[in-house]
């Protein structure tokens, strides 16, 4: 205790710098250990004192008047500064403690042993005051003699007070070094949470944690996300926005500007307050700030015509008459905020009015209410009237009000007046007045009963009005619970603060009287750490802005579907620029921070709001160029049958039988396959499609080119003949088919393997191009795809090979030279599809193949089956066994043979060649 006691000479030196001066040195002796410190100025306190024949007293602070008045240091007074600017809401405050105190006294249930007395002062609304005050509880004298009793000489039990959180900051700092209980009624501050700073605070007023909570959610709610904050220069204000900042932030919503408001009006500083707003794009600002450090703000705002912002206000201002004026809601109309819970106070109204100085002629703030109401000066009173020293906008001192010549005829009607004082419409504050004193009852009644817990009986021993000591009582606030007069439950936790209650959400509009009306919109209700925003929904929220809409607060608006976020360096996460969705990617809901991607079968639209389906490209029947190779498939296999038909027609003929007809017949039903097949590759691959197509049109080639390469054996036989000058050499014709029937079983069995282990599969190409899905057929297995038309390949440079040296046979031999020519268009198409088709993507690739397919097949057909026919049907004198089997006679060289066999089949059992030289 005694190390608490030299803080508490410390810090009283240092807090009351303006009433405490140490002494001239010319005063002191000569020994520099002989220094003292005495009080230059006395106390100058003012207040209501009951005490006499009550068990104890309890007392109260309460800002009556609204500021002290500036004096000179230089200036030799006798007592501390007086105060100005009474403070009609403050006086009611006081006098609902004096109502409250008398109720409880009258009770039965409550103390019903005891009485309680008051002692009441008034702050002033200054902190220096509200140290005297301190002072003057504690040492019962208004001298620095700490002897810590109180002045009326009966026991200090606690202290209701002291107004604002600046004022019970500064007083609990000193009633905590001895735990003395003080319970606040309009102190929001967070840090008085604190226990070990504020170790004998309590309070019936929720903590700025919650209300800072509270304005974010509701922030939140309207979808504001830039929002300025205005503070009072105190406690109040700067742990008010300190509290706001954070919980901002923890909701990712920025704080546009931070300012503060002079407790003591500076014209620079408040420009600078007013050329912020100005500047800021923040439409919408918390003020932290009580009623009074509001005024002068809020002329300035008067001043400067600054009409286009929604104020989000404080418990500590939201219903106050001094700014809640109709002059003023140009500028501050549609203001939301929140506020305590009202409440009627029965017998309250008619205790305000029983208030007379002739009741209580000794008391100056009597007089000073009679006087200030009614504009008059009582008769043969020393109190001063209410005079305002306040510097105003011009740095001019601005007597807001003169001395009256009238007298005070103590007849003037309450009824008549209309002032805060008497306004009980928006009890709310005052209802908080009358909580607190009953709290410190039931604390007070709880020690008198000495009602402990049964666990804690043996650690504890009862107490004893008047004979405890202060900490003794902070005991029974632990865990307080007691009904209010309107049924509400007021709870209080380990810290004393509320456990459980609820906001009104007030709205600022003007009634058809053309007064400001506190319209209830909504509440806040909270329990523990459990928070919840209640807005009525039938009602109507006026705004200060055009046609009464909801305003908008944004550093940049909102980013529209298909962009995106992008941070901007150095500026708040509120700030940022819109930037486009890549390609692929969407944002469909304003605001986002990224895009997303679209789906594999997805791409982004042009404004990248939405993803649509990719387009699907595949070569298509019902297009132009897939029609047009539909056409030309069936009309090559239409071509091939009509040939067909004439060979059946024609079957007997010598050009027909010559050189094996039915190796002819396969080559004409290989190239019906090779055409239709084709089709196989137009329209939407599917798996079996897929499988076919390559199997089919290797097949088909592998049994067109075996059967041709069973004729080029032929003809390769008869040139060797030639050369040799052989009569006649013998073939099987079942050789030829042997041939045919190798390769085509050969190759049946490369393809079977082909399907069974890798087979083809459909499969959507997304990477050639991001805006489409191409339908195509992966081939599977690479190899076995090369061995197939490797395969073909092979059988074409034979064919070719054995043609191409037989071309020199005689004339009438020109089979050799057409299936030459065959082989070379064949050769010539597939060796252009290469590159044309490695350098095209998607249906134009499939179109490629199938024009080789096509042209090789075409090509085929008309180089060996065309010149046949040709004879066939326009030149039938030709087509002998004379003229199939020998040269043509000289007398008729201008004919040629466009066809010419090496072989006939006789008597269905031999082949020969036979040459006839």
């Amino acid at each position: 205790m005694d190390n608490r006691k030299k803080c508490l000479v410390l810090g009283l030196t240092v807090l009351l710098w303006v009433g405490l001066h140490t002494q001239n040195e010319e005063e002191y002796d000569d020994s520099p250990y002989n220094e003292t410190c005495r009080l230059m100025r006395k106390f100058n306190l003012s207040g209501y004192v009951e005490a006499e024949n009550h068990s104890f007293v309890v007392g109260g602070l309460f800002p009556i008047h609204s500021r002290t008045i500036p004096t000179n240091d230089s200036d030799e007074q006798s007592v501390s500064a007086m105060c100005e600017g009474f403070n009609f809401r403050g006086f009611r405050w006081m006098k609902t403690m004096i109502h409250t105190i008398k109720e409880i006294n009258e009770r039965k249930d409550i103390l019903p042993n005891h009485t309680m007395g008051y002692q009441i002062f008034d702050t002033c609304f200054s902190i220096a005051k509200s140290m005297e005050t301190s002072l003057a509880f504690l040492t019962g004298q208004e001298e620095y003699k700490p002897q810590f009793r109180n002045s009326t000489g009966k026991y200090l039990v606690g202290i209701i007070g002291a107004g604002g959180s600046s004022l019970s900051v500064a007083s609990s700092r000193i009633m905590g070094l001895y735990y003395l209980c003080q319970v606040g009624y309009f102190s929001s501050c967070s840090i008085l949470s604190d226990k070990f700073q504020f170790p004998s605070f309590l309070r019936t007023m929720p903590s700025d944690k919650i209300q800072s909570e509270a304005m974010v959610n509701l922030i939140q709610h309207f979808g504001w996300v830039w929002v300025g904050a205005i503070a009072a220069d105190d406690d109040y204000g700067k742990y008010g926005v300190k509290s706001f900042r954070e919980k901002m932030e923890s909701a990712n919503l920025c704080v546009a500007f931070t300012e503060t408001i002079p407790k003591v009006y500076d014209n620079v500083k408040m420009y600078r307050v007013v050329k912020t707003i100005k500047s800021s794009t923040a439409k919408v600002i918390v003020l932290y700030t009580s009623d009074i450090d509001l005024s002068p703000f809020v002329l300035e705002m008067v001043h400067h015509n600054i009409t286009d912002r929604t104020w989000i206000a404080s418990e500590a201002w939201i219903t106050s008459a001094l700014i809640a004026k109709p002059e003023y809601f140009p500028y501050f109309g549609g203001t939301i905020g929140f506020a305590v819970p009202r409440s009627d106070i029965p017998g309250l109204k008619e205790f305000l009015y029983d208030v007379h100085p002739s009741k209580d002629l000794n008391n100056v703030l009597t007089i000073e209410f009679w006087q200030t109401a009614f504009n008059c000066t009582w008769p043969n009173s020393s109190v001063p009237y209410n005079v305002d020293h306040r510097v105003n906008m011009t740095g001019k001192e601005d007597r807001l009000y003169d001395m009256s010549d009238q007298l005070c005829t103590g007849e003037e009607k309450l009824e008549d007046l209309k002032n805060t004082y008497l306004d009980v419409s928006e009890l709310r504050i005052t209802n908080n007045v009358r909580q607190a004193v009953y709290a410190m009852a039931y604390a007070l009644d709880r020690l008198s009963r000495c009602d402990i817990p049964v666990e804690e009986r043996k650690q504890r021993e009862c107490s004893h009005i008047p004979d405890f000591e202060a900490r003794e009582l902070l005991f029974y606030f632990k865990q307080m619970k007691f009904t209010t007069h309107d049924g509400r439950q007021m709870e209080l936790d380990a810290n004393g603060d509320m456990e459980s209650g609820y906001y009104d959400i007030l709205n600022w509009q003007m009634d058809n009287a053309g007064e400001i009306a506190f319209v209830k919109v909504g509440e806040y209700k909270f329990k523990s750490s459990k928070y919840e925003l209640v807005l009525q929904k039938n009602s109507t929220l006026f705004w200060n802005t055009e046609a009464s809409r909801l305003p908008e607060s944004v550093c940049t608006k909102l980013c529209p579907p298909g962009t995106r976020k992008g941070i901007r360096q150095g500026q708040p996460i509120c700030c940022f620029d819109c930037i486009p969705c890549a390609d692929g990617y969407v944002s469909e809901k304003p605001g986002q921070r990224e895009c997303e991607p679209c789906g594999e079968d997805d791409w982004s639209n042009a404004q990248k709001s939405k993803c649509v389906p990719k387009d699907v490209e595949f070569l298509a029947c019902e297009e132009a160029l897939g029609f047009t190779l539909v056409i030309l498939s069936i009309f090559g296999a239409l071509v091939v049958l009509a040939v067909t038909v004439v060979y059946v027609i024609y079957r007997h003929t010598p050009l027909v039988n010559a050189n094996d007809r039915e190796l002819s017949f396969l080559i004409q039903m290989s190239l019906v396959i090779t055409v239709l097949s084709s089709m196989l590759f137009i329209g939407k691959p599917q798996h079996w499609s897929c499988m076919a197509r390559q199997v089919t049109l290797a097949l088909g080639f592998c049994l067109c080119l075996s059967s041709i390469l069973g004729k080029t054996i032929s003809l390769f036989f008869a040139y060797r003949i030639s050369v040799s000058k052989t009569k006649l050499i013998s073939m099987h014709p079942i050789i030829q088919k042997l041939i045919v029937l190798v390769c085509v079983v050969g190759q049946v069995g490369v393809c079977a393997a082909y399907l069974v282990l890798e087979p083809p599969r459909m499969f959507k190409n997304i990477e050639i191009q991001n805006v489409k899905i191409i339908f195509e057929c992966n081939e599977g297995s690479i190899e076995f795809l090369c061995s197939i038309f490797g395969f073909d390949v092979l059988l074409a440079l034979l064919c070719f090979l054995t043609t191409f040296v037989a071309r020199q046979l005689p004339d009438n031999y020109y089979e050799g030279k057409c299936i030459t020519f065959g082989m070379l268009v064949f050769f010539i198409v597939w060796i252009s599809f290469v590159p044309a088709y490695l350098s095209t993507k998607g249906k134009f690739k499939v179109a490629v193949e199938i024009f080789a397919i096509l042209a090789s097949s075409y090509g085929l057909l008309g180089c060996i089956f065309l010149p046949k026919c040709f004879i066939i049907l326009l030149r039938p004198k030709r087509n002998t066994d004379e003229t199939v089997g020998g040269r043509v006679p000289t007398v008729d060289r201008s004919i040629q043979l466009t066809s010419a066999s090496v072989s006939s089949e006789l008597n269905n059992t031999t082949v020969s060649t036979v040459l006839d030289e």
